[in-house]
């Protein structure tokens, strides 16, 4: 990839969203940045425009807009609303080559439809896109010429082992888990949990949503949704092993017992250059190993008892059809109950299975079905008092 790359990163001012930016920032002669989409504006939006001046910048937040364009620094910019048209038509822009797609939650999911039809390469950090319709966007992406190259750390670190491998010669995946805060809590203990300590993450640096799905093992239930989309394999050859030190990302194991891993330190930059850069590799900003360290690598099988949610994953994978909508709506709501104070941490998990046991399965469901599916099980759970 000797050219430069026009880039338009959604969800910007998130996580993933700084730390894409820190990776066209240390490549300047590779990137040129055409887009920024974020939900909010405040102080960050505002340094970011104006040290990045993209050529166009979408905010969804009314007073936002209007205080980017009464800043100096701003006015080398398009400033649009940034209502989901606005974002379809900054993603379809002939100038732009590849999307950051890190808007958090099933609202990401118009706008990675978007990309896709475009033939944009997608880096995907929304989970939720491929729960809510995995094996149709896949086949989108096939058919427009588009794809699909993913940021997480699991599914990226899947992603560059299997380059050159036969996937028919693949005996299993094995996404690796942290586990969280709580990986040697007392059971008896997590009916106390509070926020700020399903907030403080032992490894990774991330936002409230994805850090307390961490502290469940929400998230790795919707990894191992997105894997068996991503990488075409029949269920029962994705596992999960815990493994505390996040230095191993994740393995395949091949069917002569040979296993591949893809490590390195906890660092989200790695995985957003790599599906920035593809195929190529370059200096990253990251930090390398030190093997002088004394490192301790540790493996062992989850917990279901401590993390129910997990098996919830498994579930919605073998249902398939509309059960992911209903499964990320219910995700979504719980955490912000949770985060609200509204219910118990244990409670997080209940009220998505409960979800799941309400929800009638639509099988190869379209778009609109998908997107009813959320607004109906968000409008149950917000009118419901638990």
């Amino acid at each position: 990839m000797n050219q430069v790359q026009n880039i338009v990163i959604l969800g910007s001012t998130g996580s993933v969203g700084c730390q894409a930016l820190e990776v066209v920032e240390h490549h300047p002669d590779r990137f040129r940045l055409v887009g920024l989409a974020s939900g909010k504006g405040g102080e960050r939006l505002r340094q970011q425009v104006q040290k990045y001046q993209p050529l166009r910048v979408a905010v969804s937040d009314p007073d936002a807009l209007e205080d980017l364009k009464s800043s100096p620094e701003c006015s080398g910019c398009e400033l649009i609303e940034g209502g989901l048209d606005s974002i379809d038509r900054m993603v379809s822009d002939d100038r732009v080559d590849r999307v950051v797609q890190a808007i958090a939650g099933g609202p990401g999911l118009r706008s990675t439809v978007a990309a896709l039809k475009a033939g944009k390469i997608v880096a995907l950090a929304n989970k939720e896109s491929l729960v809510l319709g995995g094996e149709w966007l896949m086949a989108l992406a096939s058919a427009s010429g588009g794809r699909i190259l993913p940021v997480d750390s699991e599914h990226s670190a899947v992603f560059q082992v299997l380059e050159g491998l036969p996937i028919e010669e693949v005996r299993r995946i094995i996404l690796t888990a942290s586990g969280g805060p709580f990986l040697d809590l007392p059971l008896a203990r997590f009916p106390e949990v509070t926020a700020e300590e399903a907030l403080a993450h032992p490894t990774w640096n991330m936002g409230p949503k994805i850090t307390i799905d961490s502290a469940t093992m929400l998230n790795k239930a919707i990894e191992v949704i997105e894997a068996r989309w991503l990488f075409g394999v029949p269920l029962e050859k994705i596992e999960v092993v815990v493994h505390p030190q996040s230095i191993v990302h994740s393995m395949v194991e091949m069917v002569d017992g040979s296993i591949f891993a893809q490590m390195g330190n906890p660092d989200m930059r790695v995985p957003v250059q790599w599906a920035l850069s593809y195929p190529h590799r370059w200096v990253s900003p990251a930090t390398y190993f030190d093997f002088s360290s004394n490192h301790r690598l540790e493996f062992f099988p989850p917990d279901l008892s401590r993390f129910p949610a997990l098996a919830l994953g498994y579930r919605v994978a073998r249902e398939g059809g509309s059960s992911g909508a209903a499964f990320i709506s219910a995700s979504e709501l719980a955490v912000e109950k949770f985060l609200a104070g509204e219910i118990s941490f244990e409670q997080i998990a209940l009220l998505v299975e409960g979800a799941l046991d309400r929800h009638e399965t639509i099988f190869d469901p379209n778009l609109q079905q998908i997107l009813e599916v959320d607004r109906q099980v968000r409008q149950e759970m917000t009118s419901c008092s638990f």
